[in-house]
């Protein structure tokens, strides 16, 4: 009997930890028996089991955890067409989470992550692709109010720059009119239209947003060379304006410079022609004082100008007037 009672207790365990399951923290579990999800007694909803310890009927039924924290969708951009015909680029991610487990669970084959991805993100391009296709590239890079968004947010202010830069090489004109933006509409309209159609897959649309707006690569490419052209004809024009200025300041100053010398060679002048008057007059005054004393020392002057150097050759007449004074050792004083 003894030994009977040991299989026995060792089958007992053995199912008791078969039929026991623990459900981690941020996830649900919903059993699976024959093929069918269990439900609630008398509804036709999943039976959902909450974080904790809980118990199945062993070898028949089977647990799938799922996660039912938010999730990010976060894929490669897409090629849009707009209203006007021309190729957009969006990169866009989705916040999503599960809200029904049953229907997510048939929805998705077991639900694989993988699968319910590919089925919404179907879904959030499809919405989308009718959004842009009925609206224009300036509609679609511009907010609600694009000069507060300008005051609030500069990556902003810089996408729409370079968008609608972008917009009037495109179109080859400049717009007449400002058209009003719509991201912010379009992203909205996006999350309602997939909130609504995910619920198909038992799926809850937290949010969606639009990352980054780009142009394909041969459009970017012409649109660079465009505006690396406008920015080097704007360059050019304040050179040539620097020029002119530089030019003009020059001739200013010259104008000046030759004024002041003008002026300064006048004062020059009249201050020369006082002295030389002062200077005559002292001369004059002084002869009339003694004219024989002053025709002496005028005369030492030319004698001393005369004989400077001793190789100095003077060939003159002795009697001459110049030798007055070296032939008469005394002068006649009053």
């Amino acid at each position: 009997m003894r030994k009977l009672m040991i299989p026995v207790v060792v089958i007992f365990i053995a199912l008791l930890l078969m039929s026991m399951f623990v459900v981690k923290e941020g996830e649900r579990g919903i059993v699976v028996r024959f093929g069918r999800i269990l439900k609630d007694n008398n509804t036709e909803v999943a039976r959902i089991y909450e974080p904790g310890l809980h118990f199945k009927v062993p070898v028949f039924d089977r647990v799938h955890d799922l996660d039912a924290r938010i999730q990010t969708m976060d894929d490669q951009a897409d090629r849009f067409l707009t209203a006007e015909k021309k190729d957009v680029i969006i990169d866009t991610y989705v916040k999503w989470r599960i809200k029904d487990f049953g229907k997510y669970y048939l929805a998705t084959g077991g639900g694989n992550t993988s699968t319910a991805e590919t089925l919404l993100k179907r879904k959030v391009v499809d919405s989308l692709r009718a959004e842009i296709g009925a609206k224009e590239i300036k509609q679609i890079v511009s907010g609600k109010d694009s000069g507060a968004s300008a005051a609030k947010d500069k990556s902003d202010v810089a996408q729409t720059k370079a968008a609608q830069a972008a917009l009037d090489v495109i179109e080859g004109v400049v717009p007449v009119k400002e058209v009003e933006g719509q991201r912010d509409q379009i992203m909205e309209d996006v999350l309602n239209e997939t909130r609504d159609s995910a619920k198909d897959l038992g799926i809850e649309v937290v949010d969606f947003r639009i990352k980054k707006i780009n142009l394909p690569d041969e459009i970017s490419e012409s649109i660079y060379r465009r505006m690396r052209a406008e920015r080097e004809s704007v360059a050019r024009s304040y050179r040539s304006q620097g020029r002119q200025r530089a030019e003009e300041l020059r001739a200013r100053s010259e104008l000046e410079v030759a004024t002041i010398l003008s002026e300064a060679k006048r004062k020059a002048q009249v201050i020369r022609g006082d002295a030389d008057a002062k200077a005559a007059e002292i001369y004059s005054k002084a002869y009339s004082q003694n004219p024989e004393f002053y025709s002496f020392w005028r005369s030492l002057k030319a004698y001393e100008k005369s004989f400077n150097s001793k190789n100095d050759v003077l060939v003159v007449d002795p009697n001459n007037e110049f030798f007055k004074y070296m032939n008469h050792s005394e002068l006649k004083t009053n």
